[in-house]
């Protein structure tokens, strides 16, 4: 349904609004109370911000952590996928979220791609028909302050070689 959206979106405005805007209206994204603030035009660049509001605060009065852990799963994978475009398969694979302390504050946090990781996804992939890529960022407070690490495990192929690897797993499973 997302994907049938944007194509047809994208006939009106930019990927970077699209995404913005649809990020910020989604209902499973809105609960996380996460807002995208700000998508580069290339993609590339992305900030969001999750605010500390009665809808997130834990018994401690801290922003809960599976707010703070949902407002970044979804951004690296849909932003690869993007960039990429549709002859590669973007999943997530792994994620591990270290919380470094309380934040009873508004957080902010940065998902960037510079052109040598894409240029060396692509690359990779290439030769190698699929890789996996690790990127780290971080919840900061406005000051910089680090209240979360966010380690996600990303999954990329290219798209004829996933479609006849999961053709040979169902083989194989029926076999």
């Amino acid at each position: 349904m997302y994907q049938t959206a944007t194509k047809f979106l994208k006939k009106f405005m930019s990927t970077a609004a699209i995404f913005k805007y649809g990020f910020n209206l989604s209902p499973m994204y809105r609960r996380t109370t996460a807002r995208v603030i700000e998508i580069s035009d290339d993609m590339k660049y992305v900030k969001i911000k999750v605010p500390l509001s009665y809808k997130n605060k834990n018994y401690v009065g801290a922003i809960f952590g599976g707010s703070m852990f949902a407002a970044t799963d979804p951004i690296y994978m849909i932003q690869l996928m993007q960039i990429l475009g549709e002859d590669f398969v973007v999943w997530d694979k792994a994620a591990t979220i270290n919380y470094k302390r309380p934040a009873k504050e508004h957080l902010f946090c940065e998902f960037v791609f510079t052109d040598a990781e894409i240029e060396a996804i692509q690359k990779q992939v290439a030769q190698t028909h699929e890789m996996t890529v690790e990127k780290t960022t971080y919840l900061k407070s406005a000051s910089d302050q680090i209240f979360a690490e966010v380690i996600k495990t990303l999954y990329i192929a290219e798209k004829s070689f996933y479609k006849e690897k999961l053709k040979k797993r169902k083989q194989a499973k029926s076999s």
